[in-house]
């Protein structure tokens, strides 16, 4: 993508130093700690997601590496992905498909017109989707171990930004999830027939999958040395309409494992967010009751998810990150309309804290760069408190 200069911009970020040197006061991990423990802090904590290609362009656009432009638009996160992969070499296909640590193929798509083209990897072969026994799944010879990855950095990569509080995301090969691993292995219709018809099969790729994450994230923990302050996990439970599922599937085949997951943070010490896209709304009690700290993606268009009703429903006992649009506002409205949007979120959100203006997922290309500073500006202009 051509990165084109824009008048906007001019003296953009003294702008943002100017305002942050006027209201802040606390670091960006105490901004956190205090706001996920439901107080408030001096201003709403901040992030801010972006696919590669478009952090690429911000880079291009202010000169500045990603990291050190994150510090001085006052971003409050830093993502570590964890431990380096050292095991099976990932194997590449003649028809360019890569196989990742589970034996699952992707290949590279293009999306996107003219200057706003990028990719995004896609599921092309699911290993397990052909086979009819667990007999056979059981016995699959792609099954990942924690041992593949060396785990000796982390503790050095969580202090990289010690003011910053500290996220352990993972990525897309070591990203915690139940639902979405199954699917990669299985195959989307696949495993969603499955939960209805083979419950055996789903219940043993269930057991490989959350045993290996919990046995991977404990040895991350570890290896961190209290160095982690948020454990996200990342598995999209929803769509636009409501739940990908019924209610008594999510509890039979999910609930135990995203409550292990949870147990094993909290018993280091470390806070839990859950990212999932979709409609939700009639999980979150069950989110609540296995001890989630913080909901992210509070997707805005989907049914159910306004934060005002989440807020007002849920926000004595559970915190969220996100909820600017990326459907609509970003990529199509107007720098009023992306201004109103930040300032009804703050309305609703920093009352009481317990709330992380972010948008609903990365910001992709498809978003014009001066839709991306009037976002942050607006961040910083709306989040002050007691306003």
């Amino acid at each position: 993508m051509m990165v084109t200069y824009s008048p906007f911009s001019e003296g953009f970020l003294e702008e943002i130093f100017n305002l942050r040197k006027d209201t802040e006061v606390l670091s960006s991990k105490e901004r956190v700690r205090i706001a996920i423990n439901h107080q408030e802090p001096d201003r709403v904590p901040i992030d801010f997601w972006a696919t590669n290609e478009l952090k690429e362009d911000l880079e291009t656009y202010f000169g500045y590496d990603y990291d050190k432009l994150l510090e001085f638009l006052g971003v409050d996160f830093h993502v570590v992905h964890g431990p380096s992969y050292v095991g099976l070499e990932l194997e590449k296909h003649p028809d360019g498909t890569v196989s990742d640590l589970w034996g699952v193929r992707r290949c590279t798509i293009p999306y996107g017109q003219g200057d706003r083209k990028g990719t995004y990897r896609e599921l092309a072969i699911s290993p397990l989707e052909k086979m009819k026994t667990v007999k056979e799944i059981e016995t699959y010879s792609g099954w990942p171990s924690a041992d593949w990855w060396d785990y000796s950095d982390v503790a050095a990569d969580c202090r990289i930004f010690p003011e910053k509080c500290v996220v352990f995301a993972g990525d897309r090969l070591d990203r915690t999830a139940q639902l979405k691993t199954a699917m990669y292995l299985r195959g989307v219709e696949q495993i969603m027939m499955d939960l209805v018809l083979n419950p055996a099969i789903v219940e043993c790729i269930l057991e490989h999958v959350t045993s290996y994450y919990l046995d991977y994230n404990h040895r991350v923990f570890t290896a961190a040395q209290g160095g982690i302050d948020i454990f996200m996990m990342g598995d999209d439970f929803g769509m636009q309409t409501g739940p990908l599922m019924r209610m008594d599937s999510w509890e039979r085949y999910f609930e135990a494992g995203f409550r292990r997951f949870i147990e094993l943070a909290h018993n280091h010490g470390v806070v839990v967010m859950h990212h999932t896209c979709g409609s939700v709304v009639s999980l979150i009690p069950k989110f609540i009751r296995a001890g989630l700290d913080i909901l992210q993606s509070l997707q805005p268009r989907a049914a159910g998810m306004d934060l005002m009703h989440l807020k007002r429903d849920y926000g004595k006992v559970l915190a969220f990150h996100g909820s600017v649009d990326i459907q609509g506002t970003m990529p199509f409205g107007t720098r009023e309309e992306i201004r109103a949007e930040v300032k009804e979120r703050m309305v609703f959100g920093k009352p009481g804290g317990g709330f992380i203006i972010c948008t609903a997922h990365n910001v992709q290309r498809d978003v014009p760069i001066d839709n991306i500073l009037t976002l942050l500006k607006a961040y910083h202009e709306f989040g002050i408190y007691p306003q």
